[in-house]
């Protein structure tokens, strides 16, 4: 009878291994970025790398994993696709503890952001549009984009100011 249960034991001990770890959320710091910060990142976070933000370059973003996302938008013609890092994965990244992000531009443009946007739907913070690197002459480096050809509510036009163009900076709150 031990000896089944011992069997028994090892059996789930093995298996419980075998399955796939989720993701940690903020395991411990972020990398120094190597490349132009892109991305600064305060508030209520947990993972920092710079002076308790956390700062991301280009590689660092993509290395969270590439999206795509077939959309339209006001400010541009027909649908386009855009390529960038899902909004959640930086929230998980830096182990965000707020309910809203406050999203600032190059130009200090800034709103407010119910963090829930980021699980609610796929938003990107995108760094291509249509197969090219978004630059600061089109709304780049960093454009958030929600997938509003897929959501009726997020065609309401009184939810464009959350699509920051030229974005640097979120504070979670």
């Amino acid at each position: 009878m031990r000896s089944a249960v011992f069997a028994l034991m090892v059996l789930i001990g093995v298996a419980a291994a075998a399955l796939p770890s989720a993701p940690s959320s903020a395991a411990g710091p972020l990398p120094q970025p190597s490349g132009a910060p892109l991305l600064t990142v305060d508030g209520a976070i947990d993972a920092t790398n710079r002076d308790g933000k956390a700062v991301f370059d280009r590689a660092m973003l993509e290395r969270l994993g590439m999206h795509a996302l077939r959309t339209g938008t006001t400010w541009t013609d027909g649908v386009n696709t855009f390529e960038g890092v899902l909004a959640r994965d930086v929230m998980a990244a830096v182990g965000a503890r707020g309910d809203t992000v406050i999203a600032i531009a190059i130009n200090d443009y800034r709103i407010d952001i119910p963090v829930s946007d980021f699980s609610d739907y796929d938003v990107l913070f995108a760094l291509r549009m249509d197969g090219k690197d978004l630059t600061a002459r089109d709304k780049g480096p960093l454009w958030i984009v929600y997938p509003r050809d897929d959501h009726a509510e997020l065609q309401d036009g009184r939810r464009d100011h959350r699509w920051v163009w030229q974005l640097n900076a979120l504070r979670v709150e």
